[in-house]
């Protein structure tokens, strides 16, 4: 595509071949064939029949499956319908989760006006936004929204917003003069306009470069329908760890199957054993207990302003380990204040000016005086930096109002991009005077005099050469300086460029968008943490320097970079100096995905935070995207995983702080599941060696797992989150849920309690009826791991941590006790359940027997375990 922004206006209307008379018909015929329509395409997408189909997919629950069909084969009617509802829920929440995540796209297409106004054979014609061709003159007038990229031909003080696009607040001012080749950024090329932003100020007139997929819009909805979002950790050690269960339950009831039939037990019987294996081995409700302790995370979140779209981005939030941020808004407060002022010669924090020294009180009012900001009622008008002038006299009790009501303006000669200045001419008194601001460089050399408290000096060399020097001062510290000077007018005639000249300097102001006063505190937590900060952002890299420098992000200047020193570098080059980078400044969407791509590579979990439609590819191919939620488009909000109601850099910390308790609980939820599981594995195993008989229905496998473990499970999901959770780094997301101690834990405490099962089943094996023993053993397992949850809490003991800390464990516990004993006292259930009937003392052992792996653990968590 040609570079149109360096071309001259009569260059491109040459190389568009249009003319001002506009396109005429046969030309819009033409290249429609040519250029199609203005509109944004997708790809395909998975409908929601393929992906509900897809959650049965999943080895684990093929198993379930295959259990299901032969329980119903078998006659066990209760089993089968069991297994199916637990599978088919967990594929509907499947379902429901992926096509919450596909709407980034349509919000993207929103984001254009119906129809724009357009020179046609010579007529200026109103049309739909989708019909308008490479080549058409767009009009545009304040409050349009711009529907195509395009260069500018002329501008009437044209004043466009792009923060959609650049991600910074400040409407940009266009002009028609052709760039040279430093301005490659959209940021930088003010003589062009892009779809997606819309204008705030004047009005102009655009010759049309691109169209649909070609703008600049286009190619984020390409980048937003190309980038995959990544699974998280807990997925990938999910489903690492749900293969190589599925793989050990296999092979396991393989030779079961395989050692019973050897010894002489019948086929029927000898597949029940197999199946009640699989039942027993599987956490059926993993998935579901998995999802309800995410979503209960997430409404702790909500409460502290962040609101989680994604579920299991809530545990990816605990690895993070890199967290690029946005600077305007996030890490600061979006709201320019003046911090300093040159002033009778001398720099003076704004909160030092004495409203009644002569000097500082003429700056005070000459500012709010030149400047067209209200702020009113709490409500805010006008452009930021003026806001900043008008918030700079409120301190000093200067109503903007009553300023200019006592000093009325009488003409003015509004800012031009090209001369970078406003004059505004008011009456004080008995005299008239023009005040002047604008861009140091450019009023300095219409000045010819200096206000002083000694009175008004001619301006010499040194008086220049010192404002100079405290502009660079102030330009190196991040602060957008103006300058404000003025003259005595006579006569009435209106004014024009040439009259801004002959001028008296009163002073500059030096003015930036602080950093937010929580900001600091937040970085300084994440580096305790491990995690590593980093500010991406549109805006110029001596600003983003200063700011991130404020705040901690940034400590040595070789830590920043450019978009135009990014352009330049290979992917493996930018992975090379990644790590020791910290600040990218003037950063384009692309730029952006090679950013967290390279953080990837290199092994991080990438936070991504973001505001405008060029974060949308980011914060989606990055591991947890973060949207504003007050400043965020819808665009963003959709691409992403979070959205931060307060915009506030200090809530992603928060949430990484729950994310990392969440992980923990989660995977003592799962120790629980695969400790009892694994309990009655060993039951299974002992009596299939031994030749004894089938200790566990199907059904009893069924109550334990859905009922009195998915409660204990779930509630120690709900665990306070230890307060030290920030003082450690990162978990390695290359660590696999199934460490060496985890499955050392996993084996001895599911030992524990089986050991107690198999007493409990050998004792009701005496009694000579096959039913008591089975009832026993299912008994003594169920009330065990109830018990049990109490041990997986956490690490250390419970004594340690509190015994009442957690008051969800002690209601699933009561609960799982009582539904227990509903199934063992009431006949209509003990049918149901294939229960016999227990005599007191049987009930005495069983108690007993449950309670003894609790004191086991317990006591060696005392003795041995700290944190």
């Amino acid at each position: 595509m040609l570079a149109y922004h360096r071309l001259s206006a009569d260059e491109v209307m040459k190389s568009l071949e249009v003319t001002s008379l506009g396109l005429n018909d046969d030309d819009v015929e033409m290249r429609r064939d040519k250029y199609g329509y203005n509109e944004l395409t997708e790809g395909k997408r998975t409908s929601s029949i393929a992906v509900f189909f897809g959650q049965f997919t999943d080895l684990l629950v093929i198993i379930l499956l295959v259990a299901a069909i032969v329980s119903f084969l078998l006659g066990e009617v209760e089993s089968t319908i069991v297994i199916l509802l637990v599978v088919i829920v967990n594929a509907i929440l499947g379902t429901v989760q992926h096509a919450k995540a596909e709407q980034s796209l349509e919000n993207l297409k929103a984001l254009s006006s119906p129809t724009a106004k357009v020179m046609r054979n010579n007529q200026l014609i109103e049309i739909d936004s989708e019909d308008i061709i490479v080549g058409d003159l767009l009009m545009l007038e304040a409050g349009d929204f711009i529907s195509a990229d395009g260069r500018v031909i002329e501008s009437f003080n044209l004043h466009i917003n792009e923060s959609s696009l650049t991600g910074e607040s400040l409407a940009v001012a266009k002009s028609s003069a052709p760039l040279g080749e430093a301005h490659e950024t959209i940021a930088d090329q003010n003589n062009m306009v892009f779809g997606g932003s819309f204008v705030t100020n004047g009005r102009g007139l655009v010759a049309v470069t691109a169209i649909g997929m070609e703008t600049e819009i286009g190619k984020i909805a390409n980048l937003l329908d190309t980038a995959k979002e990544k699974k998280t950790p807990l997925q990938i050690s999910l489903d690492r760890f749900g293969e190589k269960l599925a793989l050990g339950i296999t092979m396991i009831c393989v030779v079961i199957f395989s050692i019973d039939l050897v010894r002489g037990r019948e086929l029927v019987e000898s597949f029940m054993f197999a199946v009640s294996l699989a039942v027993a081995a599987i956490p059926e409700a993993l998935s579901s207990i998995v999802t309800i302790v995410l979503a209960f995370g997430t409404r702790k979140m909500a409460k502290e302003n962040a609101i989680i779209r994604k579920l299991y981005a809530v545990e990816s939030l605990g690895s993070v380990s890199v967290i690029c941020s946005d600077k305007t808004g996030t890490l600061t407060e979006n709201k320019m204040q003046v911090q300093q002022v040159y002033v009778d010669q001398k720099v003076i924090p704004h909160d030092r000016l004495h409203p009644e020294h002569p000097v500082q009180k003429k700056l005070l009012l000459q500012a709010i005086l030149c400047n067209d900001a209200l702020s009113q009622n709490e409500k805010e008008i006008g452009d930021p930096t003026e806001m900043a002038l008008v918030k700079l006299g409120r301190q000093f009790l200067f109503d903007e109002l009553l300023v200019r009501k006592h000093y009325p303006r009488v003409a003015e000669l509004p800012f031009d991009s090209d001369r970078k200045l406003m004059s505004t001419v008011n009456e004080t008194g008995n005299q008239t005077v023009m005040i002047t601001k604008g861009a140091v460089d450019v009023l300095l050399p219409k000045i010819v005099k200096i206000e002083t408290s000694k009175g008004i000096l001619t301006m010499t060399d040194e008086h220049r050469r010192k404002i100079e020097e405290v502009n660079q001062s102030f330009s190196e510290n991040g602060l957008r300086v103006l300058a404000i000077a003025y003259k005595e007018r006579r006569g009435n005639h209106p004014i024009d460029a040439k009259d801004e000249s002959g001028l008296t300097f009163v002073g500059l102001i030096a003015m930036m968008d602080p950093p937010r006063k929580e900001s600091r505190a937040a970085v300084e937590s994440c580096i305790q943490a491990g995690i590593k900060p980093v500010m991406i952002t549109g805006d110029h890299k001596i600003t983003a320097m200063s700011i991130a420098r404020q705040i901690g992000i940034l400590k040595d200047p070789s830590e920043a970079i450019e978009g135009h020193e990014i352009e330049k570098l290979t992917d493996d080059e930018l992975e090379e100096r990644i790590e020791d980078l910290a600040v990218f400044a003037r950063v384009t969407p692309e730029h952006k995905m090679r950013i967290v791509n390279a953080y990837q590579e290199k092994g991080h979990v990438v936070a991504m935070t973001g505001d405008g439609v060029n974060d949308g590819p980011a914060l989606k191919k990055a591991d947890i995207g973060v949207a504003m939620g007050i400043t965020g488009t819808e665009v963003a909000k959709d691409a992403s995983s979070m959205v931060l109601t307060d915009d506030n850099f200090s809530t992603i910390v928060k949430a990484i702080s729950n994310g990392r308790g969440i992980y923990t609980n989660i995977k003592n939820s799962i120790l629980f599941l695969l400790s009892g599981n694994a309990g009655a594995i060993f039951v299974v195993l002992y009596a299939t060696v031994l030749a004894l008989p089938v200790p566990f229905a199907p059904v009893h496998l069924l109550f334990i797992n859905l009922l009195t473990d998915s409660l204990p499970a779930i509630a120690i999901g709900f665990e306070p989150h230890h307060p030290k959770a920030m003082k450690d780094k990162p978990r390695d997301i290359h660590k696999p849920l199934l460490t060496k101690m985890f499955t050392t834990r996993v084996v001895l405490e599911g030992i524990l309690i089986a050991i107690a099962t198999i007493i409990a089943f050998r004792t009701g094996l005496e009694t000579g009826d096959v039913v008591t023993a089975s009832t026993m053993a299912f008994a003594t397992l169920c009330l065990s791991r109830l018990v049990h949850g109490f041990n997986s809490r956490s690490k250390e003991s419970i004594f340690t941590i509190g015994v009442f800390s957690n008051k969800y464990t002690w209601l699933a516990f009561f609960i799982g006790f009582l539904s227990l004993h509903a199934v063992l006292l009431i006949p209509s259930l003990s049918g149901v359940f294939k229960v016999a009937t227990l005599s007191s003392t049987q009930f005495l052992l069983i108690y007993s027997l449950a309670i003894m792996p609790f004191i086991v653990i317990q006591w060696f968590k005392l003795l041995f375990v700290r944190r």
